[in-house]
């Protein structure tokens, strides 16, 4: 099949791809266009500035550049070396989808499936209906309960005593709302910052969206469930509710953690 893969710039969306391309390439000729960013592009509070640095500006303004040229055979890639070990031609940036310069960029890949990890737009409906198989959204939280963003962050909040990933449908413009084809759990880690609870989500995750890949191109057909009307639609946190997250004992990210992290881009 020709699958179009869409992500963020960001290093969520770059571990995912580790584990995604690799295994997606075997088979499939793919694409992959990126996002600038999620959500808007106003400043925030200080602290998710802090972690926007943490969760693009240091890898994708110091880390990977440093990488260019580097030939170490690490355990993670960069987006460029990720497109060349996979035969995948240059990984291009692509914000206004919708748009019909956008859109024909997209149209261009000719997709048979659209794959969804983390894009920072909201497709709408010519969008959607380019690929004959539709749309897939790995998306970072638990169905109906967490739509939204930083749904991680929002169950550390609420006391969960796990996290997960939701696999579904894109069928219309409405944010997280498509039939459920799936989900992963773990468990929740409060010792560790929101931002490495959120990476432990995405090996299995991007697993589960592998075999629904191997499903579709094997002629079958998901099996999915709408969703019900009880979840909540949650947006950055609001600066009480960071207030709370911290007197809570909790961490957005946490500067240790990043650079073990980031060791397995070199070694």
């Amino acid at each position: 099949m020709n699958i179009t893969v869409l992500a963020n710039r960001d290093i969520a969306s770059n571990y995912a791809l580790n584990h995604l391309l690799p295994v997606l390439t075997r088979e499939h000729k793919v694409h992959v266009f990126l996002s600038s960013r999620v959500g808007g592009s106003a400043a925030g509070p200080s602290e998710i500035q802090q972690l926007k640095f943490f969760e693009q500006g240091l890898f994708n303004d110091i880390l990977f550049p440093a990488l260019s040229h580097s030939s170490v055979a690490a355990h993670l890639h960069t987006f460029d070396r990720l497109a060349a070990m996979t035969g995948i031609s240059p990984i291009e940036v692509l914000n206004n989808i919708n748009a019909e310069e956008g859109l024909a960029r997209l149209v261009a890949t000719a997709p048979d499936l659209v794959l969804s990890i983390r894009y920072g737009g909201i497709l709408k409906d010519a969008a959607i209906a380019v690929a004959r198989h539709g749309v897939l959204n790995l998306h970072s939280g638990l169905l109906p309960r967490y739509r939204g963003v930083m749904a991680t962050f929002f169950a550390m909040l609420n006391g969960e005593d796990e996290i997960g990933m939701t696999l579904h449908s894109i069928c219309d413009a409405g944010i997280d709302t498509g039939d459920v084809i799936g989900t992963t759990r773990v468990a929740l880690e409060p010792q560790h910052s929101y931002w490495w609870n959120v990476l432990q989500l995405y090996p299995a995750g991007v697993t589960l969206m592998l075999g629904a890949v191997e499903e579709i191109s094997s002629g079958n057909t998901l099996d999915s469930q709408p969703q019900t009307e009880d979840g909540q639609y949650y947006s950055f946190p609001k600066p009480e509710q960071l207030q709370r997250f911290h007197d809570m004992g909790l961490k957005l990210c946490d500067a240790q953690e990043t650079t073990t992290f980031a060791r397995q881009y070199l070694e």
